[in-house]
């Protein structure tokens, strides 16, 4: 793994005048999985709609070396980021395809990214046309991460995409992702509560406690587990 895909020095944000996210730094280097857990509240999916130009930044963020921190946000999207919000973000009355097709710049590029995204999702090329929201909910999570996996990112964005999940599903995920990371090299920030999914994908962690960052490290240490339980049990 050699340079950045995301860098965040000092970042700050929130909503009008409540501070949510404060003085946060971190990297996600190209090729890396990179986990930041904590619980409900905490400000992660704050930082993610951050990064995504949603909402306002204070400090810097860069992707790939470029700042974008007030970049807007479909100015972002188009620089090879891919963002899979923890909310329903599907279109529930459009169809499978429909759903898929969203996420291209390019429309004759899907039946590529239709194959790529097969490999890993087998029903998704056989139910097309079905409406999206008559999917399970294992089903519409799986969606979620192909319709992200379509425009070929070299960053993805993950919030807490285990939430509800059965375990089967849980590790058909995470599969997933390492595979992506091998074959590809993207670069993925996942968001996540679940600490085994966390640590049995990730290379290196951090845990965020109401808008600040008080513990990171690499996943392969001996006591990784037992910091991160330790931050989310109070």
């Amino acid at each position: 793994m050699t340079g950045n895909a995301l860098q965040l020095n000092r970042v700050s944000s929130g909503y009008g005048e409540a501070l949510v996210v404060r003085d946060v730094n971190l990297s996600v280097a190209a090729g890396e999985i990179f986990v930041l857990l904590g619980k409900n509240g905490m400000g992660k999916s704050t930082l993610l709609k951050t990064i995504m130009g949603f909402l306002p930044a204070g400090g810097s963020i860069k992707l790939f070396g470029d700042e974008i921190t007030r970049a807007a946000p479909h100015r972002i999207a188009r620089k090879a980021i891919a963002y899979a919000p923890q909310e329903q973000a599907l279109f529930q009355d459009l169809s499978v395809e429909q759903n898929l097709r969203l996420a291209l710049l390019d429309a004759g590029a899907f039946q590529s990214g239709l194959d790529r995204i097969g490999a890993y999702f087998p029903f998704i090329p056989q139910r097309l046309k079905q409406r999206a929201g008559t999917l399970s909910g294992g089903e519409q999570k799986m969606l979620l991460v192909a319709r992200a996996l379509m425009s070929r990112p070299r960053l993805m964005l993950i919030d807490e995409i285990s939430e509800g999940l059965q375990p089967s599903v849980i590790e058909k995920l995470a599969g997933v992702f390492r595979a992506e990371r091998a074959q590809t090299k993207t670069a993925i920030l996942l968001v996540e509560q679940h600490v085994r999914f966390a640590l049995a994908v990730a290379d290196r962690y951090a845990v965020l406690k109401l808008g600040e960052i008080v513990e990171r490290g690499d996943v392969g240490e001996q006591d990784a587990a037992a910091h991160i339980i330790d931050h989310l049990s109070v």
